[in-house]
């Protein structure tokens, strides 16, 4: 063999070896990739639409956002029955508030679309003076902030068994914090007449719905609300 065919032969098997060398590393690379990524899986969680860390203290969390969001895990929700009501899931609450979106409701003509800049409250009657407030003429009035429960009068569910959750024996209460006027101090502005001694509560919902409250307990305790639990 000459020198040159050996030269030759030895080039060939350092080519052979570099490019067994450069795939065996391309294979290394790819297995390791893929073992990376199997562990990134592996230690990963999904609940819903959002994948979570194993190990939170190694990974960055979410960013600030303009509205929160309830935790992935929490899935509690009101009862819809009857079609008219939805319950409060009392026995899945925390504390003594209730969230506003899981207050109870009840409908007599679904929920009336009221625009806050349109809306008015009319005090007429027996008045010196009638008067209309707007949503922002009640904000000017000095406000109270009281945590007060709200219950229906329906808030009875005769076949509900001993063993019910409360949700179906009583699930018609809740409770929140509840700011805006007092009622006697726009009484005071529209001056009541000699003689009155009962206020009808009209609503703007489709059924009209009203409710007849004396005028002693008006003027006690009764709040115009414009905000629940801090928000509108």
């Amino acid at each position: 063999m000459s020198e040159s065919t050996s030269e030759s032969t030895a080039a060939s098997k350092d080519d052979a070896m570099s490019r067994s060398g450069v795939a065996m590393s391309r294979r290394r690379l790819l297995g390791t990739a893929a073992a990376g990524a199997g562990a990134s899986l592996l230690g990963m969680s999904v609940k819903g639409e959002e994948a979570l860390p194993a190990d939170p203290t190694r990974v960055p969390g979410r960013p600030p956002s303009a509205l929160g969001d309830r935790s992935p895990f929490e899935t509690v929700e009101r009862k819809p029955v009857f079609g008219v009501v939805s319950l409060t899931p009392l026995e899945r609450l925390h504390g003594t508030i209730t969230p506003a979106d899981l207050h109870f409701e009840r409908h007599h003509a679904g929920i009336p679309a009221l625009d806050p800049d349109r809306h008015e409250l009319v005090l007429h009657g027996m008045v010196d003076k009638p008067l209309a407030f707007s949503l922002a003429d009640l904000k000017r009035f000095p406000s109270v902030t009281r945590t007060c429960f709200i219950e229906c009068s329906g808030n009875y569910f005769p076949t509900a068994g001993e063993l019910s959750p409360p949700h179906l024996v009583c699930g018609l209460t809740s409770q929140s914090e509840w700011t805006g006027v007092p009622l006697a101090t726009l009484l005071r502005e529209a001056g009541v007449k000699a003689g009155a001694s009962w206020i009808l509560a009209e609503g703007s919902d489709a059924a009209v719905m009203s409710r007849s409250i004396p005028l002693e307990k008006a003027l006690d305790d009764a709040l115009i609300v414009y905000a629940q639990n801090g928000e509108a």
